[in-house]
């Protein structure tokens, strides 16, 4: 349909001014003229409701000159928060005329071009440090969504109507906004887009599918977007209400979508969103278990311990909702992951790992499976207990060693026998190494004659097959043949 033909007024409107949030809009007393939905009768509220949202898709400056149009920015603001009351305290309101105006004027005030990052590229966004750049015209797109929420929550909205109008491309538009970097203007984003899945059953799968689009971009190619954390929050309602048997098309979005968004390095900032959708598909399924906490280890920071801790809270989680029968599938290269992050020099997080410990439920699966899970955390522990930097976590690894005597105390007496054997087996080998390096030494020394080429070769010789070979062997090494 022609915009001109449906719209005439907001075209005589456009006609005199270009309006947007970077442009001004001088229109005059004849273009925004102060209407009240009280004052008229009954039968001409609704020719009033639309005079007033097409009143409201005209656009003001805030940027460049926020001075500028005082008078009309009021007119329109009290005209926005009328409607909101309006649409609010009103039955029977929202008639079929209204649905197409009310689409357009919150099209017309919101799907706008983002201005670029004021982040650099690649920049990790700090929440904490960083200042958000804010929306200027917030003080008019702030009611515009209230009004568009009211209107989607009202008793009288009917989506056999409105979809029509909030269609595929409305989304589209919607979703492109989720970049934005003013966090009010993204909370406004998440709500209005949730309320959009639950009325639209038609646009439930494009909506999901296109939110795998934006963490495709996000995790393969940009790496930077404002919206994750909100995206994800909407995902984890929607996930929650996932039927049971889960398709499988739900299962591949947890695993080639949500499990690889832990390796961007920005998940600070979306973190707690992301692990409560991990933890809800886990509810639902936990058969999942396995290649979550597998998908978890594989991409486990090297290098990075405030990320590290944030895969222990994770992993902790995961472990609260875990079956006994899907925790002996993971038992062992979970706990070798648990047995490095107890050594590490990092003192957060050797301390988070160690607090497993307090977990009652994490204590009872490793009390059901202590044959296993003692033999590869005891070394780690007890090595720890004596040459960890700090303090604090000698207390808690004295506490951990504590319970698992108190869980099995032969298993803990074979435990430390081993351990005092591999030392002392550790020991041989090194004072092997000693002699055989003595040998070379006082051989080198009786044989004058042995070149510096040649010495520099067996020396090579004793380096590589100490690699593969027990010490033993190179003792009886005859440097001189």
């Amino acid at each position: 349909m022609d915009p001109k033909k449906l719209f005439p007024l907001l075209t005589v409107l456009q006609s005199s001014c270009l309006c947007s949030t970077t442009f001004s809009c001088s229109g005059g007393p004849w273009s925004l003229t102060p209407l009240f939905l009280g004052d008229v009768a009954p039968a001409e509220q609704e020719k009033l409701f639309i005079q007033k949202l097409r009143q409201c898709c005209v656009l003001f400056d805030f940027l460049s000159d926020p001075l500028s149009d005082l008078k009309w920015k009021e007119v329109k603001r009290a005209a926005l928060s009328e409607m909101v009351e309006y649409i609010t305290h009103n039955r029977n309101v929202i008639t079929e005329p209204i649905y197409p105006e009310v689409v357009h004027m919150f099209a017309v005030n919101m799907f706008r071009t983002l201005p670029p990052s004021s982040n650099p590229t690649g920049a990790e966004f700090d929440p904490e440090e960083d200042e958000p750049t804010l929306e200027a015209a917030w003080p008019h797109l702030q009611l515009v969504y209230e009004f568009f929420l009211r209107f989607l929550e009202s008793a009288d909205f009917q989506p056999n109507i409105a979809k029509k109008y909030i269609d595929q491309k409305f989304v589209m538009q919607l979703l492109e906004l989720f970049d934005s970097e003013d966090p009010r203007e993204r909370d406004f984003l998440k709500t209005t887009l949730h309320r959009i899945y639950g009325k639209f059953l038609g646009l439930r799968a494009y909506i999901r599918k296109q939110i795998n689009n934006i963490f495709y971009r996000f995790i393969y190619e940009t790496e930077h977007h404002n919206g994750i954390a909100e995206l994800l929050e909407i995902l984890g309602s929607i996930i929650n209400g996932f039927a049971l048997p889960l398709k499988e098309e739900h299962k591949i979005f947890l695993l080639k979508v949500l499990l690889p968004l832990h390796k961007v390095k920005s998940l600070s900032v979306y973190h707690p969103q992301l692990a409560y959708c991990v933890v809800q598909f886990l509810e639902k399924d936990s058969t999942l278990t396995e290649p979550v906490v597998m998908a978890l280890l594989k991409y486990w920071p090297k290098t990075h311990s405030p990320k590290e801790v944030m895969f222990l809270n994770e992993l902790e989680e995961i472990l609260d909702v875990i079956e006994p029968s899907e925790f002996v599938k993971v038992q062992e290269p979970l706990f070798r992951q648990l047995a490095k992050c107890v050594s590490s020099p990092h003192f957060q997080v050797a301390e988070r790992a160690l607090y497993y410990w307090n977990n009652e439920y994490i204590m009872s699966l490793i009390s059901d499976n202590a044959a296993k899970i003692l033999p590869i955390m005891f070394p780690a522990l007890y090595r720890n207990s004596k040459t960890h930097w700090n303090k604090t976590i000698h207390g808690l690894i004295y506490n951990a060693l504590k319970l698992f005597m108190e869980m099995n105390q032969k298993l803990f007496d074979d435990c430390t026998q081993q351990f005092r054997a591999e030392k002392n087996k550790e020991k041989a080998k090194s004072k092997e190494r000693e002699e055989a390096w003595i040998k070379i030494e006082n051989l080198a020394k009786s044989n004058p004659q042995v070149s510096l080429v040649r010495l520099n070769t067996l020396f090579l010789f004793f380096v590589f097959f100490s690699l593969f070979f027990p010490c033993h062997h190179l003792v009886n090494v005859d440097l001189c043949s």
